[in-house]
């Protein structure tokens, strides 16, 4: 009896573990590159490397690490996908569970020199763009749902005033099937190199990753299975250029 106990924990937790997602793919301005491990080799990827291979998340309780940047020990790309400012990138999951509602949010950074050899903790974003609650409760329909309606895909604009140079977009979901109870959010951040085209002079003056959300934040304990109106997006406002 306790073997079929552990085979089936064992079964029941692969399960889960698999049903996370990475960004497999990156489309900017036309051109597809490679999101990265798994789905890539980093020479050719845009996609930062991450141990988060077992498709983990970073908890509330680790948001004041470096892992919240770009997922845990957070590793640059070689490579960037060139990306005209005004235009969009389109983020390519490879799979995303239902059970996983939350909000999707976007941020950028610039990465003053080669992003290839930047570290997570030297980079200091603004928010560009997020989508939470869309309508409903309990558990309602939320912009991870919009997500996997699209095929797995989330399409982010640039903006169009951006200086030219190499940035790092910082793409998260953060799921909030357990988020009614403390440390129970999930967040799945996922970094991409960026080198932004243009004639733009808006230079980004953000903030550290770590800086981002705290565990008690009301967007981040966030009851799913109740009735509710409305949802407060964490993290900082939207970066007004």
């Amino acid at each position: 009896m306790a073997r079929l106990a552990a085979a089936v924990s064992a079964l029941s937790f692969a399960a889960a573990v698999s049903a996370h997602g990475h960004v497999q793919s990156v489309t900017a301005d036309g051109v597809t590159y490679s999101g990265g491990i798994p789905h890539g080799a980093p020479a050719d990827a845009v996609g930062w490397s991450a141990n988060n291979q077992d498709n983990g998340f970073v908890e509330p309780n680790s948001y004041g690490s470096p892992d919240i940047a770009c997922h845990k020990s957070g590793r640059p790309a070689n490579n960037a996908a060139v990306v005209s400012a005004g235009s969009s990138v389109t983020l390519q999951w490879d799979t995303w569970p239902e059970s996983h509602k939350g909000p999707v949010i976007d941020y950028i950074a610039p990465c003053n020199g080669d992003c290839s050899s930047v570290s997570p903790g030297s980079l200091s974003f603004v928010k560009i763009a997020e989508s939470g609650l869309l309508e409903g409760s309990n558990p309602g329909h939320w912009a991870a749902d919009e997500l996997i309606a699209n095929g797995n895909s989330w399409t982010v604009q640039i903006p169009s005033n951006l200086a030219p140079g190499g940035y790092v977009l910082r793409h998260e979901i953060i799921a909030l099937h357990s988020g009614g109870q403390p440390n129970g959010a999930q967040s799945y951040p996922q970094c991409i190199n960026l080198e932004v085209t243009g004639s733009g002079s808006a230079t980004p003056n953000g903030v550290p990753a770590t800086s981002f959300y705290t565990a008690n934040d009301p967007g981040i304990v966030f009851n799913l299975y109740q009735n509710f109106d409305s949802y407060p997006m964490p993290g900082p406002p939207l970066w007004q250029g």
